[in-house]
C-alpha cells in the first residue's frame, strides 16, 4: 500500500472544516531545559484531546453512502474511539467502538456521551488491535486513517519550515507513517525520530526483523502506545523513512508529564509526553543545538492517575525522597531528626513509626521518612548530613 504527499494534501483539504488547526509554538522553557530549539505541535487541543480525530474524520468522509448508513465498527483503547464517536456524530454516521475492559472510564463515558455504542471486550490492547486490523483490512480504512494523521506533518512544516528534527510517538505506527511521508516528501533532509515505550518496543523489534514483529507488552504510562505489534501497512510505509528510534522508560515518561505540566502549563497523557521524554534521556544530547518539533498528540490522561504520575515524576526528578533510619524513642528523638532535615533545607512530608519490628532495643524505633527536596544533589547532601549526625540511612 503506497501513500503519497498528494494523498495527504487531499486529506487535509477534506478534513479542514472539522479539525482544529493546532498551533506549533516555540517553547522557551523546554529549549532551555534540553539545549535544543523546541517547538510543540499542540494537537492535544483537538476537541477530543488527541490527533486521532484527523484520521477518523478522513476515513469517515471517504465512506460511500451504503457504508455511511451501515455505520462503522472499530477497536480502540480510547483516543481513536473518541475521534470516531465525535466525528461520527457530526457527520451522522453510526459508530460502534470495541474497547478493552480496562480502558479509562472517562474515555468510555465520553464515547457513550458522544452517541457511540461501546462494547467492552478483551483484556488487552492486543485483543482490541486484532479486531481493528480485521476491520481495517476489510473496509480499506487504514490507508485513509494514515493519510489523515499525516496532515499534522503538513501543518508542522507550514509553521516551522526550517525544522531539522520531528520527534513522533509510535504505537501502531499510523501517525509515524503519515507524518514521515508528508515531511520527507517536502523536506527529504529532515530527520524523523520515533519514540516508543520500553514496555512495548514493537517498532524496534520490527525494524530489526525487517517485518512487523509481535512483542510482549507490560503496563505503561504511555497506554496509547502499548501495542504488541505495529500495523503491517503502517510499518511498510514508515520503516524506510525513520532515521532513529528512541526507547523511553517509565521514570522519564512520568518526568516528561511533570515537566510539561510545570513548564508549559499543559496536561499531557503519557503517550503524548513521549516525544519530550526522548529528549530528556541520554539520547537527547544528540539533538542539542538543533531545531526540534515534538508532537504533543494526546491530553486524555485519567485524572485519577494524575497525582500518581506527578508523584513518580517528582521521585524521578529527585524532588521527593524516602528513607528509613532509627531514632531514639524517647522525647526529642524525632525532633532531633527533624532538625537535621530542616537544617539541610528539606521539608518533611511524612514520618511513619515502626516500633513492633524495630528490634529488641525498646528505647529506639525505626522510622520511614518522606521528604521534599530540590533535586538529586540535594538528596545526596541530605543523606551525607544525616550520616554525619549519626543517622544510618537505608
Amino acid at each position: 500500500m503506497s501513500l503519497t504527499l498528494a494523498d495527504i494534501r487531499a486529506a487535509h483539504d477534506r478534513i479542514r472544516s472539522g479539525i482544529y488547526r493546532s498551533p506549533c509554538p516555540p517553547s522557551v522553557p523546554l529549549s532551555d531545559l534540553t539545549g535544543s530549539e523546541i517547538f510543540c505541535k499542540l494537537d492535544l487541543l483537538q476537541r477530543t484531546g488527541s490527533f486521532k480525530e484527523r484520521g477518523a474524520r478522513n476515513a469517515l468522509l471517504l465512506l460511500d453512502d451504503a457504508a455511511r448508513r451501515r455505520g462503522v465498527v472499530a477497536a480502540s483503547a480510547g483516543n481513536h474511539a473518541l475521534g470516531l464517536a465525535y466525528h461520527g456524530k457530526l457527520l451522522g454516521i453510526p459508530v460502534t467502538v470495541v474497547m478493552p475492559r480496562f480502558a479509562p472510564l472517562v474515555k468510555v463515558a465520553t464515547c457513550r456521551r458522544l452517541g457511540a455504542t461501546v462494547i467492552l471486550e478483551g483484556e488487552t490492547f492486543d485483543d482490541a488491535r486484532r479486531l481493528a486490523i480485521e476491520i481495517a483490512a476489510r473496509d480499506g480504512l487504514e490507508r485513509r486513517v494514515i493519510a489523515g494523521q499525516g496532515t499534522m506533518g503538513l501543518e508542522i512544516l507550514d509553521d516551522v519550515p526550517d525544522a531539522e528534527v520531528l520527534v513522533v510517538p509510535c504505537g501502531g505506527a499510523g501517525l509515524l507513517a503519515g507524518v514521515a511521508t508528508a515531511a520527507k516528501a517536502i523536506r527529504p533532509d529532515i530527520q524523523i525520530v520515533a519514540v516508543e515505550p520500553a514496555s512495548a518496543g514493537s517498532l524496534s523489534a520490527s525494524l530489526a526483523a525487517g517485518r512487523p514483529t509481535h512483542v510482549a507488552v507490560s503496563p505503561t504510562l504511555a497506554d496509547g502506545l502499548a501495542v504488541a505489534m505495529v500495523g503491517e501497512r503502517s510499518f511498510a510505509i514508515a520503516a524506510p523513512l525513520v532515521d532513529r528510534v528512541v526507547t523511553v522508560g517509565e521514570d522519564v515518561l512520568s518526568l516528561a508529564v511533570l515537566r510539561l505540566l510545570e513548564l508549559e502549563k499543559t496536561v499531557v497523557e503519557g503517550a503524548g509526553a513521549a516525544a519530550l521524554a526522548a529528549l530528556l534521556g541520554p539520547e537527547g544530547r544528540e539533538f542539542r543545538g538543533r531545531k526540534v518539533v515534538i508532537l504533543l498528540c494526546g491530553g486524555n490522561i485519567d485524572t485519577s492517575m494524575l497525582d500518581r504520575v506527578i508523584d513518580h515524576g517528582l521521585v524521578a526528578d529527585g524532588r521527593r525522597w524516602r528513607f528509613s533510619t532509627r531514632v531514639s524513642d524517647r522525647p526529642g528523638g524525632i525532633a532531633r531528626l527533624s532538625a537535621v532535615i530542616a537544617a539541610a533545607g528539606a521539608n518533611v512530608r511524612e514520618i511513619v513509626h515502626d516500633r513492633a519490628f524495630s528490634g529488641f532495643d525498646v528505647f529506639a524505633t525505626s522510622v520511614q521518612v518522606t521528604v521534599e527536596t530540590a533535586d538529586r544533589d540535594h538528596v545526596a547532601a541530605l543523606a551525607g548530613r544525616l550520616a554525619a549526625e549519626g543517622f544510618a540511612v537505608r
